[in-house]
């Protein structure tokens, strides 16, 4: 006997258990069942044909009318009499709980805490024990399992009716999983339960739905299947507006058939739960779940002394901690993770014992000791970090605060908020919970090495200077990590960096999750399963860019990564910072929706898959009133004149960087930078004759600064002059008058603060080893 797939696994098991909570069969037998399918032996002849009709389900022909629907209904009853539970989960709101707090080391263990119930809690429902090579998790799994049964149902235990193969899939904070139909309501009660109790206050939710096994393959079906809207229907209806919200939009009949079959797949019930996740979210009411219309509040008082946040009541005052902080029980559990993660110490501090609260932190494992771990595995990554195992070889501590991360880079620090474009349209097109799990893999591989990548070729460990707090741990002279990590969770992406190296960071985070995607990039012991390629050459790829260096036709990756960049100072506080970096991605993915245009010859539309980058220096706190947007509109456009350029591509942005080393390579004096950059305002003209004079004058330098921004940026669309330093965008076939663009302020805002030394940039061929 063949082994199974993990899915076919998941379903056999959910069969041979039954409808009920108690098992139809032996406990030990239905064991024996899952190992013989994990080993490809024969099962127990009792569960024979259900694991026969399994093997069936994915060969099953796709039934051109209802007639024949009915007859597979018939010819296969297992699959159609029979039902599974389907669950989806996870925390909502998360940067509100890790954001509500202004400290490192509070927003570090709030991350932790939530990576730690994602990551370990939640798969160790299903009796996975996380693998590391720095713990053992064998008793935190087991405690989450006494847990779970203690909580819910053990008449069996409830953790004995879930299996590892269950897990479709369990990254970026979500869970979706197989369960026995019977223990649907128990385990999203479970998940939700979880969440709350260890962290007190975080938002999470999760539903759960019962399908018939055929629903898996075929989507949603009527208990009448005679009822059930099918293709000889849809192809007489399919015009109708209704129909058309929801299986799109036919531009030709011949592809009917098609788009009928592409949306009545397992992607069926998925989207039922996540439209049921959002209606929970909301606070609609669930049958026979507990409410989740009332979220977790604690209690104030005018007169009793609030802790940090200024959020909660304290219940103690920590004198051995830096500050002497007055913390909430909340708080206090975000501090202890946040210590953990920090020194990866399991021994419990004295000032929380002191607390006598019982809440244990766990197995904290930080993002930090993960990059260390692949640094360690790969040799080429760890000597650009390293500098050549100079730095490797002397303790490297961790910043304890944001003002310590910001010494080591002019009082300046960046918010990198990343998250992955076109992932619901390629989802859409997911057939099977298979190619679920594989897109999960990949996304999450992508994702991880991606940011490993970029940190280690454009940052080392740092000297630290300035330091005044005498109880700091971390004195003047010692080296430290430049950056944290605050999440790494599926496509999304949440660091904290020096300002100096921000903007290249985010540009190879933008490029290496193509290039893995693609297999430019290979990692030792990560397969990428997917197909991610467009199929069709980008062709004119100059028609997404505003340079004018030309760019070869090439493969565009169906997925990509944009990111918002907030480049400020170190005591802007988080919460203001965290939004406007959440605008400025938000800004970034818009423009990249925007990036298309249509090919007359061949008749089609041709979009950009790319990347984008928004970024924002903001100097002073005061700066923006309201929002990025609005101040864009109000204090940077007059007229025709956009005196910015944000967004930017990919390609646009490594151009971008080009142009201010080029500037900063010329020594072009600053005084006349600034002139030049006020002199914007009074027109195209001005502000071109001030550039042109003021560049003629440089003593070095004039022919780097031609190539790399006057020629590439600025040249004239109606002649074969530049314009410098605007850029001209010519509205054709239109009435509407050409516009003018500039990056010079943008560059001039990023001289003193982003730096060009020890940057190094990964090899097409690399091959990487995972951890």
């Amino acid at each position: 006997m063949d082994k199974m797939s993990s899915i076919s696994i998941a379903i056999a098991w959910c069969l041979a258990w039954g409808d009920e909570k108690k098992p139809q069969h032996d406990l030990s037998v239905l064991q024996k069942m899952h190992q013989a399918l994990m080993t490809g032996e024969e099962v127990p002849e009792e569960f024979q044909a259900l694991v026969d009709a399994v093997k069936q389900l994915d060969n099953l022909p796709f039934p051109k009318t209802v007639d024949e629907l009915e007859n597979l209904t018939k010819q296969y009853p297992i699959l159609w009499e029979s039902k599974i539970g389907l669950i989806y989960g996870g925390a909502t709101k998360i940067k509100q709980y890790v954001f509500e707090e202004s400290k490192l080391p509070d927003i570090r263990g709030a991350s932790g805490l939530l990576d730690r119930i994602n990551l370990v809690d939640l798969p160790a429902f299903f009796n996975v024990i996380t693998e590391s090579p720095f713990h053992n998790y064998n008793f935190q799994c087991a405690k989450v399992r006494r847990w779970l049964n203690d909580n819910f149902y053990n008449e069996p235990n409830l953790s004995e009716a879930l299996i590892p193969e269950l897990i479709i899939y369990s990254t970026g904070g979500n869970i979706l999983a197989f369960c026995p139909i019977a223990f649907v309501d128990d385990l999203a009660n479970a998940i939700e339960k979880r969440y709350t109790e260890e962290t007190l206050t975080a938002n999470s939710c999760a539903v759960g739905e019962r399908f018939r096994i055929l629903e898996t393959r075929f989507g949603l079906l009527k208990d009448n299947i005679l009822e059930t809207f099918w293709l000889e229907k849809y192809q007489k209806e399919y015009q109708n507006t209704i129909v058309e919200a929801y299986f799109g939009e036919i531009g030709n009949f011949s592809e009917i058939e098609n788009t009928f079959e592409k949306h009545k797949t397992f992607n069926e019930l998925s989207t039922k739960l996540a439209i049921r996740f959002n209606q929970r979210r909301s606070g609609n009411e669930s049958e026979n779940r507990p409410t989740r219309r009332y979220p977790p509040t604690f209690e104030t008082h005018p007169y009793l002394k609030r802790d940090e946040g200024d959020k909660r009541s304290a219940i103690t005052h920590i004198n051995e901690l830096t500050g002497q902080p007055y913390l909430s029980e909340t708080l206090i559990r975000k501090r202890r993770v946040g210590d953990r993660a920090k020194t990866g110490i399991s021994e419990t501090p004295k000032w929380y014992q002191d607390t006598r609260l019982k809440w244990e932190a766990g197995i904290i494992e930080s993002w930090l000791d993960k990059f260390e771990y692949f640094l360690a595995k790969n040799s080429e990554q760890s000597h650009a970090y390293y500098e050549n195992n100079s730095a490797q070889k002397k303790e490297i501590k961790i910043p304890q605060s944001l003002t310590q991360l910001s010494k080591v880079s002019q009082g300046y620090i960046a918010y990198i908020y990343a998250d992955g474009n076109n992932m619901g349209g390629f989802i859409q097109n997911i057939r099977t919970p298979e190619k679920y799990q594989e897109f999960s893999k990949d996304v999450e591989n992508a994702t991880k090495y991606a940011v490993y990548q970029a940190l280690a070729y454009n940052l080392h460990p740092r000297e630290i200077k300035g330091i005044t707090e005498p109880e700091s741990k971390i004195q003047d002279g010692d080296l430290i990590h430049p950056f944290e990590i605050i999440t790494i969770g599926g496509d999304d992406i949440l660091l904290i960096v020096p300002a100096d190296k921000s903007l290249q960071i985010a540009q190879m985070i933008g490029e290496q999750f193509e290039n893995i995607l693609l297999g430019k990039v290979k990692i030792s012991g990560v397969t990428i399963k997917g197909n991610y390629k467009v199929e069709e050459k980008l062709s004119e790829p100059n028609k997404f860019h505003r340079f004018s260096e030309k760019i070869s036709e090439h493969y565009q990756c169906k997925l990509s990564m944009s990111s918002g960049v907030l480049i400020t100072a170190y005591n802007t506080p988080i919460y203001y910072a965290e939004k406007l970096t959440t605008q400025l991605l938000k800004s970034a993915k818009k423009y990249a929706k925007t990036l298309k245009y249509t090919d007359e010859q061949k008749q089609k539309e041709i979009t950009y898959y790319g990347g984008t980058v928004d970024f924002f220096t903001m100097k002073s706190v005061t700066m923006i009133s309201s929002n990025i947007e609005d101040f864009r509109k109000q204090a940077l456009n007059i007229d025709r004149l956009k005196l910015y350029a944000a967004p930017y591509t990919i390609p646009e942005l490594d151009k971008f960087l080009k142009s201010i080393h080029a500037l900063k390579e010329a020594d072009f004096p600053k005084s006349q930078l600034y002139q030049v950059r006020s002199l914007l305002k009074q027109g195209r003209r001005t502000a071109s004759l001030n550039y042109y004079y003021f560049r003629h004058r440089l003593k070095k330098g004039q022919d780097a600064l031609k190539a790399n921004f006057e020629d590439i940026w600025c040249p004239a669309k109606t002649n074969k002059g530049n314009i410098a330093p605007w850029m001209c965008e010519i509205k054709e076939n239109t009435m509407e008058e050409s516009k003018y663009e500039t990056i010079w302020r943008e560059m001039v805002d990023l001289y003193d603060l982003i730096d060009f030394s020890d940057t190094k940039s990964p090899q097409p061929s690399i091959k990487e080893t995972a951890p």
